[in-house]
């Protein structure tokens, strides 16, 4: 079993102006007698973690009406490492007969480092590619599958036309690129637009 989640604390690196991870012991044993309890607050997009389409788009799905299949099953991880930008033309020798979910490796984001100030991009064009090649969901060990300064979020916006599902952040260091089988599964959160995942793979 290989984890390629990122560790949630103080220190975990978000998005410029969202909310940052915090825990917090609001009742300790002590106090309570029997147990402790504490509580946390994140953005939904905190270190490893899904985007449901209504994170950009309003008519979109939530968190709790995607199907959970996505996250669970066979997945491909593809070397990308070399690519500042990442195009369909890139993946023409990657064989994805029967395959449902890729990850892309980029080695741009390393577990442990600050939030990047620039990212691989990965060209919109990959959501018609990826849909023509029976691809559902698509992972990155980046915080976005679009540039970060981007508004318009087109690699986004084609990922839903084709029915491709994102997920981010995920943690690849000294993981080889192959088949694996993935376990990623959000939260149950109605009316969500994302979720963090305890993300980890197992060799097939």
């Amino acid at each position: 079993m290989i984890d390629i989640s990122r560790t949630l604390n103080a220190d975990t690196p978000t998005w410029p102006e969202d909310e940052p991870f915090s825990y917090d012991l609001t009742a300790s044993k002590a106090e309570t007698g029997s147990v402790n309890i504490g509580q946390f607050t994140t953005s939904c997009h905190t270190a490893t973690h899904i985007d449901a389409p209504f994170h950009f788009n309003d008519s979109g799905l939530t968190v709790d009406q995607l199907p959970i299949d996505l996250y669970m099953g066979p997945v491909l991880i593809i070397d990308l490492t070399t690519k500042q930008r990442i195009t369909p033309e890139d993946l023409n020798f990657i064989n994805l007969s029967d395959v449902r979910r890729v990850i892309l490796k980029t080695d741009a984001w390393p577990n442990g480092d600050p939030f990047p100030t620039e990212i691989p991009e990965l060209d919109s064009r990959l959501g018609a590619f990826f849909h023509e090649h029976g691809i559902e969901l698509v992972g990155v060990d980046l915080p976005s599958v679009d540039p970060l300064d981007s508004k318009s979020l087109d690699t986004h916006h084609a990922f839903e036309e084709n029915d491709i599902h994102i997920l981010e952040g995920v943690a690849l260091d000294g993981v080889e690129a192959g088949h694996y089988y993935l376990s990623a599964l959000p939260l149950k959160l109605e009316g969500a637009d994302g979720s963090p995942v305890r993300a980890v793979l197992q060799s097939i």
